[in-house]
């Protein structure tokens, strides 16, 4: 199985909007989730720390919350990349996206000591509105399901407004 993304769409966000905790490359304390294509479905690989536990041997929830959020947000993005005619790495910065609704369904506890792999399936719903489904996998075993819409963030983003 292949478990990396060569070239995640949060490599080309521009530093002003790479600092998010979960998927941030600048967030020196952060997960820095990774998300990239694989075919026509979107996938982020994970391996949790020791640290990130909820009880002994299994994963702690939110950080499940904050893969499927992240995935999400980054799916939108490669999402609405790609039909602007671009890929990462093709030099043009993506557009970014803040969550609008996040949805997850925990469906098994999380095993600790496991690849974690979000898979994300994208819907366009509206010009700047973007949905998608995550299902995370522990191995082969679906842990959980989420949904994400995401919505376009405007190039500037004034902290008062």
């Amino acid at each position: 199985m292949k478990n990396e993304v060569v070239h995640a769409i949060q490599d080309d966000y521009p530093d002003d909007f790479a600092w998010c905790f979960g998927c941030g490359r600048l967030n020196e304390e952060g997960y820095r989730f990774r998300t990239g294509w694989l075919g026509e479905e979107t996938v982020t690989y994970y391996e949790p720390s020791p640290k990130h536990i909820a009880i002994p041997g299994f994963v702690y929830g939110g950080l499940i919350a904050s893969l499927v959020d992240c995935h999400g947000t980054g799916s939108c993005a490669l999402a609405l990349h790609r039909k602007n005619g671009f890929e990462p790495g093709s030099g043009e910065a993506p557009p970014r996206f803040v969550t609008a609704s996040l949805n997850v369904n925990y469906l098994k506890p999380t095993p600790q000591g496991k690849l974690l792999k979000a898979v994300g399936k994208v819907e366009e719903i509206h010009p700047k509105k973007w949905k998608v489904t995550v299902e995370v996998f522990a191995d082969e075993t679906l842990c959980a399901m989420g949904e994400v819409v995401g919505v376009v963030m405007p190039s500037t983003f004034a902290q008062n407004e």
